[in-house]
């Protein structure tokens, strides 16, 4: 039997199987629940004749007792048709296309079609399908989902939750479990083994046998995916409060070293110092969850993702390098960040596809943690003055005061967690103020054009305030 008739076979027994649904009095989620703007699409879809559902995440959290982060909806009418019915939303994506519905204060709300297949599940014949072959029925949709504890659906009329999976029975036993078979899904997409071991790590829940063993004996494949791909899940990974859990899955089921392979060859095997690699790496992953609880339960803004990652290398660092016990100034200390650079451009920069500026702004934290440790263990009262003025003063501080908070348990002052901001943010922000107040605030560096400064720093000045007048 070819793979698209096996396909056609899997759906079609897919399609007779009755799903289990559960009324209101059995679960514990209410309309209230579920976020307003929500509940909007939800109604204005089932008044125009579609079937609309509350969809994965948002249906486990909320029966979990949680708070989603997104409310997504998924329902029987086509892109074109939600368009129609939203006209404050936008259509993104190309081979699955879904539509974004924006609400008050940019507040997003994303609205699918029920699929029968997931992109990363065509290949051979199947890659060839028509885009209308794509859109599917409840159950196709839920079985093309990654795990059955996102599989679940809520539709608000009868506020019931629908389940073609077990994701339900998963819930309740605190299991998470690949849908369908495991070795298939897995060969299709290895990023599922990741978020696998996520959902495992923030709910505490156990990976089921066959999906774990599975885990085990594939982890290996993670290597065939896009550097992008592992990049962005292990920056949300690191930013999700559950890090140390997640570590501990990820070493076990040993695809850690697929995403960082640079530890495979110094974690278990030599010290940092008075402990054991792995040791100082689980003191450090205990801060970075310290610290991104904190930040979010402060509603401060998020650290950087360079600043993290920077963060979690000390241990190898330190193992390379011996990171800690450098003492170097001057041309030795340029030198060891050139070398410290080139390991990182090796080992880690295209393995994540990290950009140049943050493989930079990496080397400028690892490189001065040294000489911060230095200078503390000297007893000097005060950071020197010259060391205050320069631009990475304030994040490097930071980043000493976490690995303080590693080692001596000295938890890090809330006045520096605001420090470390996405660049977006930081731009977004002087773009803001700038269009309040004036242009140009005293006390920072003079813009090149400014009339006070005679010919600007490009000698244009002057070119340009005559084309003014004259134009005028």
């Amino acid at each position: 039997m070819t793979d698209l008739k096996k396909q056609a076979a899997d759906e079609s027994t897919v399609s007779e199987t009755a799903p289990r649904v559960i009324p209101p009095a059995e679960h514990p989620i209410t309309l209230d629940m579920i976020d307003r703007d929500a509940l909007t699409v939800l109604r204005r879809l089932g008044e125009a004749g579609f079937a609309a559902y509350l969809v994965g995440g948002g249906v486990r959290d909320l029966y979990l007792g949680g708070t989603p982060k997104d409310f997504d909806i998924s329902t029987n009418a086509r892109p074109g048709q939600i368009r129609k019915l939203f006209r404050n939303s936008r259509t993104i994506g190309s081979r699955f296309r879904l539509v974004q519905v924006f609400f008050h204060k940019n507040h997003v709300i994303e609205v699918s079609t029920l699929r029968s297949l997931s992109e990363h599940d065509l290949d051979g014949p199947q890659a060839i399908l028509a885009p209308n072959n794509t859109f599917g029925t409840l159950d196709q949709d839920a079985q093309r989902r990654d795990l059955t504890i996102n599989s679940l659906f809520f539709e608000i009329e009868n506020k019931t939750i629908i389940d073609y999976v077990g994701g339900i029975d998963d819930l309740d036993h605190s299991l998470v479990r690949i849908v369908g078979d495991p070795d298939r899904r897995i060969h299709n997409d290895p990023v599922r083994m990741l978020r696998a071991i996520r959902h495992a790590a923030r709910n505490n829940f156990r990976i089921e046998r066959q999906s774990w063993q599975t885990i085990c004996e594939q982890h290996h494949k993670l290597s065939l995916c896009p550097p992008s791909r592992l990049r962005d899940e292990l920056f949300r990974d690191l930013h999700g409060g559950y890090f140390k859990a997640w570590l501990e899955l990820a070493l076990d089921s040993g695809l850690f070293f697929d995403i960082l392979p640079l530890y495979e060859r110094t974690l278990c095997e030599k010290a940092c110092g008075d402990e054991s690699c792995c040791d100082q790496l689980r003191r450090v992953v205990a801060v970075i969850d310290r610290l991104t609880m904190k930040v979010k339960e402060s509603g401060g803004q998020p650290l950087h993702n360079d600043f993290l990652v920077a963060f979690l290398l000390i241990p190898w660092a330190n193992v390379r390098f011996d990171l800690i016990a450098q003492r170097l100034k001057g041309a030795a200390a340029f030198q060891f960040s050139k070398k410290l650079r080139q390991a990182l451009d090796e080992e880690i920069g295209a393995q994540l596809n990290l950009r140049r500026s943050s493989r930079q702004e990496m080397v400028t934290l690892l490189a001065n943690l040294p000489f911060f440790i230095q200078h503390h263990q000297e007893g000097d009262d005060g950071w020197p003055k010259w060391l205050r003025k320069k631009s990475y003063f304030k994040k490097c501080s930071l980043f000493f005061a976490c690995w303080q908070d590693a080692v001596a348990e000295q938890e890090v002052p809330d006045q520096l967690l605001d420090i470390v901001r996405p660049a977006a943010v930081e731009g977004s922000e002087r773009r803001a103020k700038g269009r309040r107040g004036k242009r140009h605030s005293g006390g920072g560096v003079r813009p090149a054009f400014s009339s006070k400064h005679q010919d600007g720093i490009f000698g244009l000045k002057n070119r340009m305030s005559h084309g003014k007048k004259k134009n005028r």
